[in-house]
């Protein structure tokens, strides 16, 4: 069997922390991390815009003098913007079971080009975003959707496939607006809770923060809004990318996991966002977070034990 750059990349490491294997792409590059042994407090900055993906094990992130730091599991992106430094542990790394990550830098040009084209496209409630990225760290869940895109990516840059350059263009493209919505998400989010009565979407998003373990009632939302049944469906899909039932599954789901990383049982998560059934509970949160309920909750006990050792 061919091998591909990829299953090749581990006969060829030079190093045991943070082993490089980069693409190049049109005004992008790909990077393959692979890390081989345990190691704390490894640097990491970024001239560029920086995508990073986790593809297996667990590092754990310390933005300037912070302590305890973020973990970042597969599944979850982490956006640097220009300029930023993190210092990073590996706490699970060896020989056996490397830590993988990839990365994708954007530059800053690309994004403003996007910007002026999601304006567009849709205007957000928020008076004052404008989809004018902002330098900050992000770092979240990504969605089955996002991650089938940043393995799409990883085959787009490694294969010399002839229409390689425009594919991996339309891919970046595409991240870059998933980037965008997401900033886009996050800010309306934060003002509907500032200002709840600014419009029938901020008025929806603060009913169901308020009321997420109750069972979706549309006629509530609509009255909430003060509008028709379709026309919620159609404003609430531009402004959050998805209908009120898939926005409150993925909250519910978000909040159960803030729920087990505070030493919450499973079955005590899966209640108390809403859900009745916890197999249905067990197979959603493994779709959408890529462990189950049970692995991610370990997992994030795990490192609080750690620290108390």
């Amino acid at each position: 069997m061919k091998k591909t750059p990829l299953t090749k990349r581990r006969e060829k490491r030079q190093l045991l922390i943070e082993n490089k294997l980069s693409f190049a792409g049109p005004d992008t590059e790909l990077s393959i991390y692979d890390t081989y042994r345990a190691s704390a407090g490894v640097g990491f900055d970024a001239d560029q815009l920086m995508y990073l993906g986790m593809v297996t094990g667990k590092k754990v992130m310390h933005e300037s003098d912070e302590q305890q730091g973020k973990i970042f599991l597969p599944h979850e992106s982490y956006v640097m913007p220009p300029g930023k430094y993190v210092e990073i542990d590996f706490p699970d790394a060896n020989e056996a079971k490397p830590t993988t990550c990839l990365t994708i830098e954007i530059p800053k040009e690309r994004i403003e080009l996007i910007s002026e084209r999601m304006r567009d496209v849709a205007v957000l409630d928020d008076p004052e975003h404008d989809w004018q990225y902002q330098p900050q760290v992000i770092h979240n869940h990504h969605t089955a959707d996002t991650q089938q895109l940043l393995e799409r990516l990883v085959s787009l840059f490694t294969h010399n496939h002839q229409d390689k350059e425009m594919m991996v263009d339309l891919g970046v493209q595409e991240l870059i607006i998933k980037l965008l919505r997401q900033q886009g998400r996050d800010i309306l989010l934060s003002y509907s809770q500032e200002s709840p009565d600014s419009s029938g979407i901020t008025a929806v998003l603060h009913y169901l923060e308020q009321n997420l373990a109750i069972p979706l009632d549309i006629e509530q939302l609509c009255r909430e809004a003060c509008m028709s049944r379709s026309r919620l469906y159609i404003e609430f899909k531009k402004q959050l990318g998805c209908s009120p039932g898939e926005y409150q599954q993925q909250q519910r789901l978000k909040r159960a996991a803030d729920y087990l990383k505070n030493g919450k049982t499973v079955t005590e998560a899966c209640y108390d966002v809403g859900f009745n059934d916890l197999s249905h509970f067990s197979r959603r949160f493994t779709l959408f977070f890529g462990l189950s309920p049970r692995q991610f909750r370990e997992e994030h006990n795990k490192e609080n034990i750690d620290k108390l050792a």
